[in-house]
């Protein structure tokens, strides 16, 4: 049987005895995280020597029997263990120069997140609760149902003071395939349209922080006149950030709902590979493509057509998409202008709706390729 793993998110609603606990979990993850941070910079100081997760493990079940640090023994075990997976992890991609050095983590930061292991089915949801470890019953707004084996959950509180359980679930592949629509299309995705395809539509963004921006300002505005450390700026922050997570609950939904459509219509769908982090360099740009999430969308495009049955295909960066005549091949240079959005072939005289050409010759493109690489 193949295996894949899904995650599932879910709202819960802990009463104030739990989210004492969680927060207190969330307080010990970070102070064995920040702790052995410390042991391995300084022992690689003091004697160039790298210690393993293994070992760190072992230096944990010391340190919980300190009586300074006794209060270790309270939260959930499993929770420490996978800080100290993370900074194992976090070391090994240092190491392989995935990231930087890792970091210490702020008790300031609002966002925060703790994973358990699944281990004698100690999490497991019963009616509308989820079992957690430590925790117990927690109410949960289970949105979809799943089936497989739970592996982990992760527990997490977000800027705004909600909390939210992420669980991750082993399943048969198998269940989960679907048969798609059988067609083909290419993607050229934009600003001024999130995209346009290869049979002439055009999809609108949403653009989120644009349309919320003015509200999102005026909340800003009213946190920094608030007096320091008081409730008042507390409240303010707090609505501050409910209108940080409403414009992404808009995209995120909004990206979900396109890329399950276009992986179920499609057999295969064509994208250009972006570089979108040197994209972002541009500054005048940077927010509106912030804003359209590109990265999301084709990471979810990936996962989705592979579960559909269909394949997603990617063409070179620099292909010159815009400036070829989808018809006979002519590359025209006038094309490179951002601001001609149409434009007639001097060769064959088509006119072309600047995106639309485009994504039809990232089709077309993709589909060379993959019958040159066979």
């Amino acid at each position: 049987m193949e295996t894949y793993t899904l995650g599932y998110k879910f709202r819960i609603y802990p009463n104030k005895t739990q989210a004492r606990l969680i927060n207190r979990t969330l307080g010990c993850a970070r102070f064995v995280f920040n702790h052995f941070l410390a042991v391995r910079r300084d022992e690689w100081k003091a004697n160039h020597h790298s210690l393993t997760y293994v070992k760190t493990s072992q230096l944990l079940t010391n340190l919980k029997k300190r009586e300074d640090t006794s209060w270790l023994s309270e939260a959930d075990s499993m929770a420490l263990q996978e800080s100290l997976r993370n900074l194992d992890r976090a070391y090994e991609n240092f190491f392989k120069k995935r990231a930087g050095y890792p970091r210490f983590k702020s008790k300031h930061s609002r966002s925060q997140s703790y994973r358990t292991r699944n281990q004698g089915n100690g999490i497991r949801i019963e009616g509308n609760r989820i079992k957690l470890p430590k925790i117990g019953l927690v109410k949960i707004k289970q949105s979809r149902m799943f089936e497989g084996r739970v592996l982990n959950a992760t527990v997490s509180r977000a800027a705004s003071g909600t909390y939210f359980v992420s669980i991750c679930v082993e399943t048969d592949k198998t269940a989960l395939l679907h048969p798609n629509g059988g067609k083909q299309i290419g993607i050229d995705v934009g600003l001024k349209a999130f995209y346009s395809d290869s049979d002439g539509n055009t999809v609108a963004s949403p653009r989120p922080l644009k349309s919320l921006q003015r509200k999102l300002r005026r909340e800003q505005r009213r946190l920094s006149r608030k007096m320091p450390r008081s409730r008042n700026q507390e409240n303010a922050r707090i609505r501050v950030a409910r209108a940080h997570e409403r414009i992404a609950n808009i995209r995120k939904d909004f990206l979900h709902k396109l890329s399950t459509r276009l992986a179920r219509e499609n057999q295969t769908v064509a994208v250009e590979h972006l570089n979108i982090k040197g994209m972002l360099r541009n500054h005048r740009l940077a927010k509106s493509i912030s804003d359209a999430s590109w990265s999301e969308f084709f990471r979810q495009l990936a996962y989705k057509t592979e579960l559909y049955g269909g394949e997603l295909l990617k063409v070179d960066t620099f292909y010159p998409s815009s400036q070829t005549c989808s018809v006979c091949g002519y590359q025209n240079p006038l094309t490179k202008n951002l601001s001609v959005r149409e434009w007639d072939c001097p060769a064959c005289g088509t006119h072309h709706d600047r995106d639309v050409n485009a994504a039809k010759n990232i089709l077309r493109k993709a589909l060379e390729d993959r019958s040159t690489a066979a």
